[in-house]
């Protein structure tokens, strides 16, 4: 029996591909392991979105040649697979001798083929890696993809679509992840429905962009700024009444949705759905329409400004979490008051910063006036201190209050404002079991955590 140790890197739509990927180890009969040093075959599933996640992958490749070589594990095979591997296919063979394989996103079902290919055509020392990637990629899973979940029990991410439609100027998705392709709202219910009667509480439903779920399937052809209108066809008001209807006790929560997808419908949807959590991760990336416009974000200030007004109004006590990115080509520090100006005033619950990442394939990364990286690192600071501030002020107000909370592990918790991994925690008394629910009530709060102990 083969076994196979597996690294997954960068988001939760990578970890669903790795998933997918021991899902079919197993059902070739293959052995997945913790421990390189006892595997047949190492499987780095990388990250390529920015500088930062290429070097962390690199690191990880370089790492585990060089272990198999102090361990002198000769035989054993390295593949390289996911964003980094679609992203350089041409190149990557040639400048990783290292690797065996790459294999990139529409050869997550064929991994194990491909791993019983390489031991049946040895290679010698100076042969080149293999390279498996196509390239426009096309898979999109369905309910009966085999899949392995590497989640704890009680939460799951369900991929909803992949690819992207967007023309974004900094962002490198939609040539590595080819154009937005929804599955079936049977397909996605289906899934769910095994993952409630498996003991999942929290459904975590992704994609590069899950507002335009469906869209792609309409007749007339939707632009990147048509809103959700599920009497177009199927959309992410069906797939949402559709996941609400199911039986159990659950959250279904909403991640990676795009500002110029949002409709009244929608709003009311989620209003109206009391299992989906009161919680929106919307991704803004800026604020100043000089900056949406050059970083061609389909979105407006006025459109922002009018959403957040209406999501708050629609939705009472939802928290909304969103992203920025500082330092992109051109930006003045008159964008970097009004971004500043803006946080300050939306007090919004959850927030990230990214410092722009100058990309190559990118046209942002052609244009004039980049910033210089000392400068991206000091307005970095004065966003993140600012919401430092509102997080703290937003903290001490849930003092007293009573939360919902899905318990993580012994002693840490998760309100409906606190998404797996990016967001705060809720510290419990470590007497309530893991993978349920439980009211509890908070004593005080710790940057961005809150404390119910």
């Amino acid at each position: 029996m083969l076994k196979v140790s597996l690294i997954s890197l960068g988001c939760a739509k990578n970890l669903v591909d790795s998933e997918i990927m021991v899902g079919h180890l197993h059902q070739a009969g293959m052995a997945v392991v913790p421990d390189a040093t006892s595997a047949d075959v190492v499987i780095i599933n990388t990250c390529s979105f920015i500088d930062s996640s290429k070097e962390e992958s690199i690191g990880h490749i370089l790492e585990a040649h060089r272990h198999r070589g102090l361990k002198k594990l000769h035989g054993q095979k390295l593949i390289v697979a996911g964003c980094m591997a679609q992203r350089f296919a041409k190149d990557l063979p040639g400048a990783l001798p290292e690797v065996d394989a790459f294999i990139g996103l529409d050869q997550l079902t064929t991994v194990a083929p491909i791993i019983e290919g390489l031991f049946a055509r040895p290679r010698g020392p100076a042969a080149t890696p293999e390279n498996f990637v196509t390239p426009r990629p096309a898979f999109i899973p369905d309910f009966d993809t085999p899949r392995f979940r590497l989640t704890p029990r009680h939460l799951a991410y369900v991929k909803i679509a992949e690819g992207c439609n967007h023309p974004c100027t900094f962002c490198i998705i939609p040539q590595i992840r080819g154009r937005h392709r929804s599955r079936t709202v049977a397909s996605v219910v289906a899934e769910a429905r095994q993952l409630i009667a498996d003991g999942v509480r929290e459904l975590n439903l992704i994609s590069q962009d899950t507002t335009f779920f469906g869209m792609d399937t309409w007749d007339e052809r939707p632009s990147p700024r048509t809103p959700v209108d599920s009497s177009r066809g199927a959309a992410l008001t069906t797939l949402l009444r559709e996941l609400n209807a199911l039986p159990g006790d659950f959250w279904i929560r909403l991640l990676y949705t795009h500002p110029a997808h949002w409709s009244d419908e929608l709003i009311r949807t989620i209003a109206e759905c009391p299992k989906v959590a009161r919680y929106v991760d919307m991704p803004l990336q800026h604020i100043s329409d000089r900056m949406l416009t050059v970083m061609q974000r389909e979105t407006s200030s006025a459109h922002i400004r009018g959403l957040v007004r209406r999501i708050r109004a629609g939705v009472p006590g939802i928290a909304l979490r969103t992203t920025f990115i500082v330092g992109f080509p051109g930006e003045t520090e008159a964008d970097i008051d009004e971004l500043c100006e803006f946080v300050r005033e939306t007090r919004f619950e959850r927030l990230g910063v990214f410092r722009y990442s100058q990309e190559d394939g990118t046209r942002a990364a052609k244009l004039p006036g980049q910033i210089p990286a000392k400068d991206k690192e000091r307005r970095w600071h004065r966003v993140m201190a600012l919401q430092q501030a509102v997080a703290t002020e937003l903290g001490q107000a849930q003092v007293g209050r009573t939360l919902r909370v899905l318990v993580e592990t012994p002693g840490v918790a998760r309100g409906e404002a606190d998404a797996p991994d990016i967001d705060g925690r809720v510290l419990v008394p470590s007497t309530h079991p893991v993978g349920v629910f439980a009211p509890v009530t908070i004593t005080g709060s710790r940057d961005y955590d809150l404390l119910a102990v």
